[in-house]
């Protein structure tokens, strides 16, 4: 799960969100260019509201400081809430020299770029909400490919240098719902799941809501921060459970998230799980690191379970989204989070592939996470990662041709700096890749 943060340095995020995506470095060719380009710097950039913003952006920065009046007119204001106009350009003029190299991938609300500034390469990521505006900004690391390992002494290897604190499973999922491990690190340890908590909630919401064309509404007092889409869709509209549960999973959407956990009730989703009393919201979590840190976050630590329920109700939930601010250093992974171990993670794919229920089925399968298994072999990925700064997770269940259902889960923290993001979670998907070939052919 990723907070809202804001660059100091080009290295950091300029603006991140919940839920980790690996970005294929195979992915060079932009999709979407022949459909009305226009050439900035030489290179084409799509004639999309992503691509159109990406230009205007281009051209300001080296004007930066950019104009405070400007900034509604480019940014939306759920953006501008947390990071306002002379807090972006404290930033933007350092990145005066910004230079597009050329388009990663481009689709119509999204676009990642390469791009030089400080005599360094990065890549760039910008989105838009549905009125153009954009709503996520965020610069990483180049992500490098990683070369799949080919034994399990080279995934034990490669795993220890993955990051300070790492945990891993590669199970067999029986047809009765067993995880049997067949290779593992630290299995029972509890780690910072980020967005991998998710799961919980779509197991709730499976077995809570028979109608998945109910409707939930979106309020000012359920609305999250990015990642998503929701919360930039108008007070009082509606959005049905199936398609909350779709954005939950494929985009880690914090709003969907909520609105289904305020759906089936905290309690509920408590009851698939047993470590995380009481069950936070994404809301809460950030007001809790983000807002008047760390004053709410030290309260909320030194009270029992009945304390902490009360203090969420009564004061969290009173915390207005514009009063949480950014961060990038780690903070409170090891007290502040939704937790698990990787044999949870695995309990958790299990539980719901027990579940046989086809819109589950549907939501999981939206997208593999850029393992690439190879379709011959392989029917179907489930993936649900998560992140932080400081969090990266990758968990998969995938079925073979032949009915064989297998897990993998990679969890890497740093609880003293943020991780590359990009690149950690590139080799944890490779070693991922590698689990699944292995348990494969066994």
């Amino acid at each position: 799960m990723r907070t809202v943060a804001f660059a100091v340095t080009a290295s950091s995020l300029l603006l991140t969100a919940c839920g980790a995506a690996v970005i294929s470095p195979a992915a060079s060719a932009a999709s979407g260019l022949t459909a009305g380009t226009a050439t900035v710097q030489d290179v084409p950039i799509p004639d999309t509201p992503a691509g159109r913003q990406l230009r205007w952006f281009l051209g300001a920065v080296p004007e930066a400081p950019i104009p405070e009046e400007q900034f509604p007119e480019h940014f939306s204001a759920a953006m501008l809430a947390q990071l306002p106009p002379a807090e972006l350009n404290k930033s933007l003029v350092t990145m005066k020299d910004l230079r597009l190299g050329k388009i990663l991938h481009a689709e119509p609300t999204m676009i990642t770029s390469e791009v030089t500034t400080g005599g360094k390469t990065f890549w760039m990521e910008l989105a838009v909400d549905p009125d153009g505006k954009i709503n996520g900004l965020r610069l990483q690391n180049p992500i490098t490919p990683k070369p799949t390992p080919t034994s399990w002494k080279e995934i034990d290897e490669r795993l220890g240098k993955a990051a300070p604190r790492v945990g891993f499973m590669a199970a067999e999922i029986t047809p009765g719902g067993d995880c049997r491990p067949v290779r593992a690190l630290a299995p029972r340890t509890a780690r910072p799941l980020g967005s991998m908590f998710k799961l919980y909630v779509l197991r709730a919401a499976a077995r809570k809501i028979p109608d998945w064309n109910t409707k939930l509404t979106i309020k000012p007092e359920l609305k999250s921060l990015p990642s998503g889409q929701l919360q930039d869709r108008p007070d009082g509209s509606e959005v049905s459970v199936m398609e909350a549960a779709k954005l939950m999973i494929a985009i880690s959407d914090n709003t969907a998230t909520d609105l289904l956990i305020h759906k089936v009730g905290r309690k509920a989703v408590e009851a698939t799980q047993s470590r995380n009393v009481p069950f936070l919201t994404t809301r809460e979590l950030f007001a809790l690191k983000g807002a008047d840190y760390p004053t709410h976050a030290k309260r909320y630590l030194s009270l029992g379970e009945k304390q902490r329920r009360k203090y969420l109700d009564e004061v969290v939930a009173k915390v207005p989204l514009n009063a949480i601010t950014a961060w990038v250093p780690p903070r409170e992974l090891d007290t502040i989070e939704w937790f698990g171990s990787p044999a949870d993670v695995c309990a958790a794919h299990a539980k719901l592939r027990g579940l046989k229920d086809r819109r589950v089925e549907g939501v999981m399968t939206q997208h593999d996470g850029g393992l690439g298994l190879d379709p011959k072999r392989w029917r179907s990925v489930w993936f649900k990662g998560g992140s932080e700064p400081g969090v990266v997770d990758l968990g998969y269940s995938a079925r073979t041709k032949d009915g064989r259902t297998f897990f993998v889960t990679a969890m890497a923290s740093d609880t003293a700096a943020p991780l590359d993001e990009g690149n950690v979670g590139s080799e944890l998907s490779a070693l991922a890749k590698g689990a699944f070939t292995l348990m494969e052919k066994r």
